[in-house]
């Protein structure tokens, strides 16, 4: 007990914006959640529930654009990430035969070894689940120990995986390759092509300039186990490499 005789046995639970109901319960009841508690007038509130996760909704804002993806959000600290995120693929496959990877409502990618991921759901909300022990030195803004293409990736590593940008980081790549593919390691240059492809495909750009460059590189066995290493989670990997 503190010094004020307040016991430490408290529960916090996160008050999101819901721009709507009915889009709101179908992204979270399809993730496996269940309603609690539903209202839509005099006000909007709702309660929902899965595993120890508890998140609650609230009336959005006059002028809210989900799209800004600026609504709210919150934390949700688990030992290992990476089930918490097969759980959420695998019904989004059964809903939706799909994996919701663009626009909104959708899940961010999962990179074998990271430490977080994020649910955005329809109304702009940002649900992150974070590994407990990620590492204490992790440079959110980047590695400042590299140089060059190295560096470029690392960033845009950052803007995918912890600003949730992936717009930015095609443009961080597309100049990373720019200035520096010329002088960096060919497995190098071959990640950040992979990954503009990837982003391309997320974006609805076209793939064409990076696959077209991809396969006039020439790779050696080392080169293809590295980019394997890094990249096995994308999905066309093998269909891209030369």
């Amino acid at each position: 007990m503190s010094e004020l005789g307040v016991r430490p046995n408290e529960t916090m639970v996160p008050l999101m914006p819901c721009a709507s109901v009915e889009e709101t319960l179908a992204f979270y009841e399809a993730l496996g959640f269940v309603a609690t508690y539903k209202q839509s007038k005099p006000y909007v509130y709702l309660a929902l529930e899965w595993s120890g996760v508890h998140l609650h909704f609230g009336p959005a804002p006059k002028g809210l654009d989900p799209a800004r993806e600026e609504s709210g959000g919150c934390l949700v600290m688990v030992d290992a990430v990476a089930p918490y995120h097969a759980a959420f693929v695998a019904a989004m496959r059964r809903t939706h035969g799909k994996v919701l990877s663009s626009g909104l409502p959708r899940i961010t990618r999962y990179r074998p070894g990271a430490s977080r991921f994020t649910l955005i759901d329809p109304s702009g909300n940002s649900i992150i689940f974070i590994q407990r022990d990620e590492p204490a030195e992790l440079e959110y803004g980047g590695s400042k120990k590299l140089t060059g293409l190295a560096k470029v990736l690392d960033n845009a590593r950052i803007l995918r995986e912890f600003k949730n940008d992936d717009l930015q980081a095609f443009r961080a790549l597309k100049s990373g390759v720019r200035r520096h593919g010329a002088d960096a390691p060919v497995a190098e240059l071959a990640i950040a092509l992979c990954l503009l492809i990837d982003l391309a495909t997320v974006l609805g750009e076209p793939t064409d300039p990076w696959a077209t460059d991809l396969r006039d590189l020439e790779l050696s066995p080392s080169d293809r186990q590295r980019i394997e290493s890094e990249l096995g989670h994308l999905a066309g990997l093998q269909e891209w490499l030369p």
